[in-house]
């Protein structure tokens, strides 16, 4: 699927409603992530709209987190998003605070990603590099099973995202790990630029 709106009306429209550099270093990652995934699973075509949805997937969240996934549509209104992608970024929150259920590949990723970069993410800060470069997936399946470490990262619903993808947890973590290796020096670079 193609889309219409920019990369830069998006990150102005992520600027309006998050300003901390958490947020929008989340928001970074997630894009970089999606941009790979479409990339890696035969949807290149569709890769811009991928990274929009992850870029554009927690708009809301910063200043509604009550009404995360349910304040997004209206937000996203602003820059005359289509159809999909109001879709998309709202059945991220499947189960948790939307009942918009994820149905394609796309959108299964974004649920099932969404958690694991925050949980990666936190697991490289840990790291005397402070990086997932030389991340394992053996380090990372350790902190994965502590359910002390990124308690805010729920195991749940990265389990259930690898099971809408009928994937093996194993393979989404790896995968997700790939990716964020991959797309840091960008998305450190971009964080800097926002």
């Amino acid at each position: 699927m193609k889309t219409q709106i920019t990369r830069t009306q998006a990150v102005e429209l992520l600027k309006k409603y998050n300003k901390e550099p958490f947020h929008l270093l989340h928001a970074l990652t997630v894009e970089a992530v999606m941009r790979y995934f479409a990339n890696s699973l035969g949807y290149a075509q569709e890769a811009d709209f991928w990274a929009l949805c992850g870029l554009l997937h927690d708009v809301d969240f910063e200043q509604f987190a009550n009404e995360h996934c349910k304040k997004a549509p209206e937000l996203l209104t602003e820059i005359n998003a289509e159809p999909a992608l109001v879709h998309a970024i709202c059945s991220h929150g499947y189960g948790i605070c939307t009942d918009i259920k994820p149905e394609h590949e796309m959108e299964k990723i974004l649920f099932a990603t969404d958690e694991l970069t925050g949980l990666i993410g936190a697991a490289a800060k840990m790291r005397p590099s402070k990086s997932t470069q030389d991340m394992e997936l053996s380090s990372l399946k350790k902190k994965f099973k502590d359910k002390k470490f990124a308690a805010g990262c729920s195991r749940d619903v990265i389990k259930q995202g690898a099971d809408l993808l009928g994937w093996e947890l194993d393979k989404l973590l790896d995968e997700t790990l790939k990716a964020m290796r991959e797309t840091e020096n960008v998305v450190l670079q971009q964080s800097v630029q926002i």
